[in-house]
């Protein structure tokens, strides 16, 4: 018999809509041990999905999926969702190259309502479903499920501000997992959020209202269970001001509470606010005692857990990243360290530790983070903020109008430059040099190895203007960056191979890759470090003695650094022949980042089939 016996025979939410209450339990049972299995061989989102499964059995079988809108924010939790919507065989190819998505995507099924992979759009996105079903005369039901990290960005409130006086018939349940319940006040919580969520007692809720002050034993009795009491009143209070019915907290991993009161939710018109408690990694007692380890993971074994490597290995961008920043922060008191969430991803677990004053996280707050930084730089600090590039694409008001327009000494440690892997579009770094590069006042950097980004965020930081050292994902050629604090000359590229015909001129890490194209085309190779200010007498020499020259970036190429050359070339008068080799005007799927490289022509194969066609045509023509 198979350990999924009763997970077997749910393709579809319908078919769960169909099992009787009693066997909901064994369903959790199955598909928390599936997914277990499953993400243990593919790789992925693992703790965040274990603290979803109860939650997202009852968003299915109380509401008429996928005629109800669910909205995952994020997406970090929406595999559970996925397994029960039809998709448990494609959970094999998880995240590859052809594979289900790691994210909720509407391309890829019906049940994924809204795509995602940034928090805090939920509410936005259901809003709007919730106002579009009223205009057009549906019944429907839109339904958010948004993470406590998630309600620390901005937009989320912005979103409830909305809500709440658009009449939207709309649910948001906030997923809390930083909080677990104790029996006592869950038990009480979980008796009255029952209560309020029926027809009678929001029928008469201020009737209710007055009774619950008449029993202040009752309300005693949970500030004696639970110090803190979180969600019971500071927050109840806050999202009624924004113009919802509050009601929670009730524990995320009871069935019998969860489907009852979303059952009551169901039938109640207006903005409703329900608070779920729910622990990441459930189920897994490693994933539960260490959440943020079992938050991303690679393959590992389930019953061994994950083992820490035998050998350290090269390091990764991010750690050259880290070490920098805990060395520079010794020689210079003025530097501060700033991360919207993101210590681990960004490599700043060292420096919170080593310097905690200087330290800031600032939660999913992106813009915050940009404009917080140009605060302390005015007051003549130095801040570093280490932020993943298509998290900068969040702050890019706050990137030109409060930093770049006033010429602030803010430092923007990209990390996640180009292609990403297995995250796929949402979190691709493509058009940060795009962007960037078109603002006044910036240096843009981009370290062809781990010694030189070492270099650049010195560089950078002896700047008295604003900068950004991009980096990618993982490691690079394996070069072991100096422990001293030394920087480049602004502005200068260096040719890295002599050669004749053509000059390829590389960006980045992609320069690896253009050594070796060099090497069998027999062309000159240049490492140009810098798009802004892009090393302009190097372009004019190479263009002396080229017949052919070829910009090469893992960036959108459309406004990109080979659009800097052009710029050159053109502003003086010099015509020749310019290859730019990029990426293309599309968004790229997720898979394996030297797969996608290679099918975009970016490898060194790549590099050799466009020279030589490029040649080809010229020849021709």
């Amino acid at each position: 018999m198979s350990a999924f016996s009763l997970l077997e025979t749910i393709n579809s939410p319908a078919d769960l809509r169909r099992l009787e209450r009693k066997q909901l339990p064994q369903l959790a049972t199955e598909l928390r041990a599936f997914l277990i299995d499953s993400v243990s061989q593919t790789g992925g989102h693992l703790s965040s999905n274990l603290g979803t499964v109860e939650l997202t059995i009852a968003l299915h079988a109380v509401f008429n999926t996928p005629e109800d809108r669910l909205v995952w924010d994020v997406g970090h939790q929406c595999y559970a969702h996925k397994i029960l919507t039809g998709r448990r065989a494609g959970m094999s190819h998880l995240r590859m190259h052809g594979g289900v998505s790691g994210f909720p995507k509407r391309s890829e099924s019906p049940y994924d309502t809204f795509g995602v992979g940034h928090s805090s759009t939920s509410i936005s996105a259901a809003l709007g479903m919730a106002l579009a079903a009223k205009h057009k005369g549906e019944a429907r039901k839109a339904i958010a499920i948004i993470g406590d990290g998630a309600m620390s960005a901005g937009m989320a409130f912005e979103a409830m501000n909305n809500a709440g006086v658009a009449d939207a018939d709309m649910l948001v349940i906030l997923n809390d997992n930083e909080m677990s319940i104790s029996p006592p006040v869950g038990a009480l919580n979980n008796i009255l959020t029952r209560l309020m969520s029926g027809k009678t007692f929001n029928a008469a809720r201020e009737g209710a209202r007055h009774m619950l002050e008449l029993a202040p034993p009752l309300l005693e009795l949970a500030r004696r269970a639970e110090e803190h009491v979180k969600g019971m009143i500071a927050p109840g209070t806050l999202f009624e001001e924004f113009g919802f019915h509050y009601f929670g907290p009730i524990d995320g991993h009871d069935l019998d509470v969860l489907i009852p009161t979303l059952e009551n939710l169901k039938k109640l018109k207006g903005p409703k606010f329900l608070h779920v408690i729910t622990k990441k990694g459930q189920g897994y007692k490693l994933a539960e005692a260490d959440p943020i380890l079992y938050h991303g993971v690679a393959k590992f074994a389930p019953g061994e857990g994950i083992k820490a490597g035998k050998s350290p290995g090269k390091l990764t961008y991010t750690q050259v990243f880290g070490d920098w920043l805990c060395d520079m922060a010794k020689a210079d008191g003025r530097l501060i360290g700033i991360t919207p969430a993101m210590r681990e991803g960004s490599g700043l677990v060292r420096f919170a530790e080593a310097f905690p004053d200087r330290y800031y996280d600032v939660g999913i707050a992106e813009q915050h983070a940009v404009t917080f930084a140009a605060g302390l730089a005015c007051e003549g600090l130095k801040p570093v903020v280490a932020i993943y590039s298509t998290f900068l694409q969040r702050a890019y008001d706050q990137l030109i109008h409060d930093v770049a327009l006033q010429n602030l000494p803010v430092v923007f440690a990209v990390d996640r430059g180009g292609l990403v892997g297995a995250d796929g579009p949402t979190h691709h770094g493509t058009f940060d040099l795009s962007f960037v590069t078109c603002i006044p006042n910036m240096v843009v950097m981009t370290p062809a190895d781990e010694a030189e980004c070492r270099a650049m965020l010195s560089t950078a930081f002896a700047l008295d203007c604003p900068s950004m050292v991009r980096y990618p994902r993982g490691g690079g050629s394996g070069s072991v960056p100096a422990t001293t604090l030394d920087t480049l000359p602004l502005g200068k590229g260096e040719i890295r191979r002599h050669g004749k015909g053509v000059a390829l001129l590389a960006f980045g890490s992609l320069l690896a890759p253009a050594l070796a194209a060099g090497d069998e085309l027999d062309a000159t190779v240049a490492n140009m470090r810098f798009v802004k200010p892009i090393d302009a007498e190097l372009i004019v020499q190479l263009a002396g003695n080229h017949s052919l020259l070829v910009s090469i970036e893992e960036n959108a190429v459309i406004g990109g650094a080979g659009s800097e050359i052009e710029r050159v070339l053109g502003e003086r008068g010099i015509r020749m022949p310019l290859l730019r080799l990029g990426l293309p005007d599309r968004f790229i799927d997720h898979g394996e980042q030297g797969q996608l490289l290679a099918e975009l022509g970016l490898d060194k194969d790549g590099i050799v089939r466009a020279v030589r066609a490029h040649v080809n045509t010229q020849q021709s023509g």
